[in-house]
């Protein structure tokens, strides 16, 4: 199965860049290209850093320079930017469980549209490799961070109060449980279904502005 990611469709975020980091973005999609090739010849346990820095031409330590861990090859994308743009384009006034609901609806409807084998197997892996889904847990903190600041911007409240990072906290960590509900079922759900599907349930947690 081919899982090349394509950045097509964040090419407004890419121009936006310097030289230098335009560069690093595609030594960055080059990894996840060999990662992504290797695993599905190899499987992911047989596929090494060695292996994956000689098909993208690249040494082992620049791998690790870019992904301190083999499952941040699988896990990290270029999304975060986009979606902290996007949460900061909703209206003030919207309730905050409603402007995550829209950026995590448009992040995946990005990602179906531009990457779909990518998020396919990415969600496999979740379901299949404990370590990868552990580290996915731990790659959600640095998501979290950068949405608890924005909202923090927009309704003036302090970005380290407790109740506002338990909270985009929570929606993040129901948006784990639905994407491996989903791959757990073999994709055959509807994802925006199930994302309304959690939005309901934590509705009642939303902080009011």
């Amino acid at each position: 199965m081919d899982v090349t990611p394509n950045p097509c469709r964040l090419v407004a975020h890419a121009t936006g860049l310097g030289l230098r980091e335009r560069k690093k973005l595609r030594t960055r999609n080059a990894i996840r290209r060999a990662t992504y090739r290797l695993i599905a010849q190899e499987g992911y346990e047989a596929t090494t850093v060695e292996q994956i820095a000689e098909a993208a031409e690249v040494s082992p330590s620049t791998v690790f320079r870019y992904f301190p861990v083999k499952e941040d090859i699988v896990l990290t994308d270029e999304y975060d930017p986009v979606m902290a743009e996007v949460l900061r384009s909703r209206p003030a006034d919207e309730p905050m469980l409603e402007s995550l609901r829209y950026v995590i609806i448009e992040s995946l409807r990005n990602m179906l549209r531009d990457q779909p084998e990518e998020l396919y197997a990415r969600t496999r892996l979740m379901v299949d490799v404990p370590s990868v889904r552990a580290r996915m847990t731990e790659a959600m903190t640095g998501t979290a961070q950068i949405l608890a600041d924005i909202l923090a911007e927009r309704t003036g409240r302090d970005p380290a109060e407790l109740e506002l990072r338990l909270f985009v906290s929570t929606v993040l960590c129901a948006l784990r449980e639905v994407t491996l509900y989903w791959g757990e079922r073999d994709f055959q759900d509807d994802l925006f279904a199930l994302v309304d599907r959690a939005v309901t349930l934590l509705r009642d947690l939303d902080l009011r502005q």
